[in-house]
């Protein structure tokens, strides 16, 4: 039995709509996988960007601390330059006039500490 031009044309859009509804289902499907990829890409940013925010939170604190530490370092550098200031103008600069008389002195007295200790050993 042959099938007439208006079977035929019915007979391919049936076809065409079944093509087209099996396309639909899967771009569906795909759509639907790629959504539920998408949130949960989101949700492990949402997660990083939390743990960006603590970090920032530490490193923050930690410059803090370090600028405190610096200032306290810087402060007892001025220190010690004004002590070893003070020590060079007011002890060192003084008695440096004496050491002509001061270094003979000593070296004498380190011999005779050096004899000293031979004798006791020697």
């Amino acid at each position: 039995m042959p099938l007439t031009l208006s079977e035929v044309l019915l007979l391919v859009a049936t076809f065409a709509f079944v093509v087209a509804v099996v396309f639909l289902v899967r771009l569906f499907a795909q759509l639907r996988r790629t959504a539920a990829e998408g949130e949960r890409a989101l949700a492990d940013i949402r997660e990083l960007a939390r743990h960006l925010t603590e970090l920032d939170l530490v490193v923050k604190q930690r410059v803090e601390d370090l600028g405190q530490t610096l200032a306290a370092s810087k402060k007892a550098a001025v220190n010690l330059a004004e002590a070893s200031s003070l020590i060079a103008s007011r002890v060192v600069l003084p008695s440096a006039k004496f050491l002509p008389v001061i270094l003979p002195v000593l070296k004498f007295v380190w011999r005779q500490v050096g004899k000293r200790k031979e004798k006791k050993h020697g």
